[in-house]
């Protein structure tokens, strides 16, 4: 009766096509980010531990799974570093340094996501492009925050968004930099050169 009716050891069948979705892209992640594996599906479902059937109900191919996988990594800077600087209360100050330690906290704890975002995705022409779409959203988002945070100095629109692309573009050089090992920093150093970038943009 549980099987017919969808339910096996205590999940529906949704919930299991949920949990394999979750699989493929935790271990796209994992392939992805990792120079020494070729990014394919076999590679995916090898490291997933699912079939290749398992893997066309979650997504129609390579490229959409991997376009997830880029998306979710760009939520979750957008989300981690807005919940920090919301957390952090009035001051401007601290809630710009709240979301930048953030966002550069989260790319300490998966150097993974900083591989996938901001290097990997540059190698793939349709990824590109999702990923300069990505970036560019970041920007504006960056742009918004700071006249949030900052006030209106009278400064243009123009001005802001040419600021937040020169801010998330400098940003996403500097982490690469930095976890590659090429710039010898600590994690604070980086945070304080963020913040030092980025009111020197926007005041």
């Amino acid at each position: 009766m549980a099987v017919q009716s969808g339910v096996y050891r205590g999940a529906t069948a949704a919930e299991r096509a949920t949990e394999r979705r979750s699989r493929l892209l935790e271990a796209g992640l994992t392939v992805w980010a990792d120079p020494g594996t070729r990014t394919t599906m076999t590679a995916v479902c090898a490291e997933a531990g699912l079939s290749e059937r398992y893997f066309y109900e979650s997504f129609t191919g390579l490229d959409a799974l991997l376009d997830a996988v880029l998306n979710e990594i760009a939520a979750e800077i957008e989300d981690t570093s807005r919940t920090a600087a919301d957390a952090a209360g009035g001051d401007p100050d601290a809630r710009m340094r709240a979301s930048i330690s953030a966002f550069v906290q989260l790319l300490v704890a998966d150097p993974r996501k900083a591989q996938v975002a901001i290097v990997e995705s540059v190698a793939i022409p349709e990824l590109r492009r999702r990923r300069t779409q990505l970036l560019r959203h970041l920007a504006h988002e960056s742009a918004v925050d700071a006249r949030t945070w900052l006030g209106d100095t009278g400064r243009s629109r123009v001005a802001d968004e040419t600021s937040g692309l020169l801010f998330i573009g400098g940003m996403a050089e500097l982490v690469t930099a930095w976890l590659d090992g090429a710039v010898e920093a600590t994690t604070e150093e980086i945070v304080d050169a963020a913040c030092r970038a980025l009111r020197g943009l926007y005041r």
